[in-house]
């Protein structure tokens, strides 16, 4: 009996480390209002710098004006949030590893914005940056109230009015 609960225990935990990250990736863990662990914190936001910063490459070809001027802050902005996490798992203050590509959905959307031009590229790219913009709020909120690294936690919380003000700017630019 020992040998099948060591076992059995042997399963569950792996389980439960799965079942957490996939939590975070489906939204359950946002719904609910739990912080992701950091080594989710990290991927999802590192992952979310990536698309941020590929997406508006598109958008500086392809966007119009105001698409382009948005676009044009999204990849400064989100190339120093970029760095500053890099900074953070460097100095080993941070045991976690950032992601190098962008999540499959995130993939999906960017593929489908390469295939896109004129009204339909702004359309597509303004309602993927308040998607985008939106999850961000919603991970940097959580990380920063209860979030389990303090100096990750920080620097979520010093993050948030930035991303707050970006959402905004992407639901002002439509229409324009």
């Amino acid at each position: 009996m020992k040998k099948l609960s060591a076992a059995l225990a042997m399963f569950m935990i792996p389980a439960a480390a799965f079942a957490q990250s996939a939590a975070e990736t489906t939204g359950i863990n946002s719904t609910l209002g739990i912080p992701p662990k950091t080594g989710d914190f990290v991927k999802e936001a590192s992952m979310s710098d990536i698309f941020e910063i590929e997406s508006s490459k598109l958008a500086l070809q392809n966007g119009n004006a105001a698409t382009k001027a948005f676009a044009r802050q999204m990849i400064d902005d989100h190339q120093k949030t970029t760095s500053e996490l890099k900074a953070l798992l460097d100095s080993g203050k941070v045991q976690a590893k950032a992601a190098t590509g962008m999540s499959d959905a995130q993939k999906a959307s960017f593929d489908k914005l390469k295939d896109l031009s004129g009204k339909d590229f702004d359309e597509v790219y303004q309602d993927d940056q308040e998607d985008a913009h939106e999850d961000a709020v919603d991970l940097f909120k959580r990380y920063a109230s209860e979030g389990d690294n303090p100096d990750l936690k920080a620097w979520a919380a010093k993050t948030v009015p930035a991303l707050e003000h970006h959402l905004k700017m992407a639901e002002d630019l439509e229409g324009k």
